[in-house]
């Protein structure tokens, strides 16, 4: 196309050094958080000394907003064991706001580094729901879970969400706080009684309660709307996959596809996400998860291919979420990733973030890197671009993959996900160039979505489809009895 590959590729090989420059104001936002975090887990009942002096430091960490005289008040009434449960959301609301603060810094860090134009449309509240009373018998219950602190958990306490999680199931417009809040809840409830724990995951938990007592205030919005979803656009055009992110646990298994699209009428490629889940019996292991995953999205089979796809009118969130169906798509000419990640990911526009998912935690940025030194030690991989070195998260690496950590030490380029966690910026591999048995080539971590034809993941697949006939049999029993 007239252009280098490896001037584009090096988007981010020629400005990395703003990755590991310190942020104004990140780390005192953090503290702040920390500080609300530790007052979660004594409980908000009978606030002692510590907790107030935590509880007035969130205040102070936005005095200077428009959330200032709310948090103040919030925070004098809730030290003084006197928090309603208006007070405990508008605590939420700071918090979630500073965190929201520092994933805007982190991000635009990241711009400063790809140099990639960033959306700038906000994604639009959804209209109110009629179901008031559901969610002000949710947020009860997250004010009890506040009052009670982690340290004080017990069943009861935890037992209190099974009704309204009830309630809420049977709405699809109230289906993703209830999927929240179960989650949480089942959690919450294998770490009982929490004055037995030895460790709390405070911020975890903090990050859980804080956004799901957002959500019960009509109107709010998560990535497509929690009691309420915005409409979506349509795509009509060329989708070109970068790679699979695959997230497994015992008994759910999801995928994301991160692409570039490029839109039909001409108008500038964005970045996009396609996601599908399914439940996984935790017999089913390894390739074998592809199994459950692939016949619910074509998607996978394409990536795994090396496709493209071509879509019309496919469901479509402002922040460049694709509702997936595959009476909206057809597999399109072979399209090699690394092809895409050197010509169209450069010029893609991010889509904008929907105001409750702004959290470091959820920034997963698509990057190509190459003209990097590799190295490997016992315990980590990392990349040194232009100087200046850049951890490699080869534990996100699934093992229904043919990726290994070994082939990412050993590689010249990567397709991966930029992502920050414990107060630095890391690279989740997706892809990779390297030479196998002395033969370049590429791995993917998404490899084996479209099927394989490798001993280990023909193997795997093989287990994976004897244990779900030896289920379906018993269950077709259970049912006849």
């Amino acid at each position: 196309m007239g252009v280098p590959p490896r001037e584009l590729g090096s988007s981010v090989g020629e400005r990395a050094d703003p990755l590991s420059e310190p942020i104004a104001g990140l780390d005192e936002a953090m503290a702040a958080v920390d500080a609300f975090d530790r007052a979660l887990v004594a409980g908000l009942l009978r606030p002692q000394p510590a907790q107030a002096a935590e509880l007035t430091e969130l205040a102070h960490a936005v005095a200077g907003s428009p959330l200032a005289a709310k948090v103040a008040e919030a925070a004098d009434k809730t030290a003084a064991g006197a928090g309603s449960e208006d007070h405990f959301v508008v605590l939420a609301a700071a918090r979630t706001a500073l965190l929201g603060s520092v994933h805007d810094a982190l991000l635009a860090r990241v711009d400063e580094t790809t140099g990639r134009p960033r959306g700038e449309e906000t994604p639009a509240a959804p209209a109110e729901q009629q179901a008031a009373n559901v969610l002000l018998a949710a947020r009860s219950w997250l004010s009890d879970l506040a009052r009670t602190g982690w340290q004080g958990l017990d069943h009861d306490v935890v037992a209190g969400s099974a009704q309204v999680i009830a309630a809420m199931l049977p709405d699809p417009d109230l289906r993703r706080l209830a999927t929240l809040l179960d989650g949480f809840a089942a959690e919450l409830a294998a770490s009982c009684p929490g004055a037995a724990l030895d460790r709390i995951p405070a911020r975890r938990w903090a990050d859980l309660w804080s956004r799901a007592m957002l959500l019960t205030l009509p109107g709010a919005t998560g990535a497509t709307g929690a009691t309420g979803a915005t409409a979506p656009g349509t795509a009509t055009g060329r989708l070109l996959p970068l790679g699979v992110d695959l997230h497994e646990h015992a008994t759910a298994a999801q995928a994301q596809v991160h692409a570039v699209f490029e839109p039909a009428d001409g108008t500038a490629p964005r970045l996009v996400r396609a996601g599908v889940s399914a439940p996984k019996p935790d017999t089913v292991v390894g390739a074998g998860v592809w199994q459950l995953l692939r016949p619910h999205m074509s998607l996978l089979a394409a990536a795994g291919e090396g496709r493209s796809m071509e879509l019309t009118d496919m469901p479509i969130t402002v922040e460049g979420d694709l509702i997936w169906s595959d009476d909206h798509a057809r597999p399109g000419e072979p399209a090699d990733a690394f092809a895409t990640a050197r010509v169209a990911l450069p010029t893609a526009t991010p889509s904008a973030t929907a105001p409750l998912d702004r959290h470091p935690a959820r920034i997963a940025v698509p990057v190509f890197l190459e003209g990097y030194t590799a190295q490997r030690d016992d315990t980590a991989v990392t990349f040194t671009i232009a100087g200046h070195a850049v951890a490699v998260d080869t534990d996100r690496i699934p093992a229904a993959s043919p990726l290994t950590p070994q082939a990412v030490a050993a590689s010249g380029a990567c397709i991966g996900l930029l992502r920050w966690d414990a107060g630095a910026f890391s690279v989740q591999p997706l892809a990779v160039e390297t030479t196998v048995r002395k033969k370049a080539g590429a791995l993917h971590a998404g490899g084996w979505a479209g099927g394989t034809t490798d001993k280990a993941g023909v193997k795997a697949e093989k287990a994976a489809t004897d244990a779900v006939t030896v289920l379906r049999e018993r269950a077709g029993r259970l049912l006849r009895k």
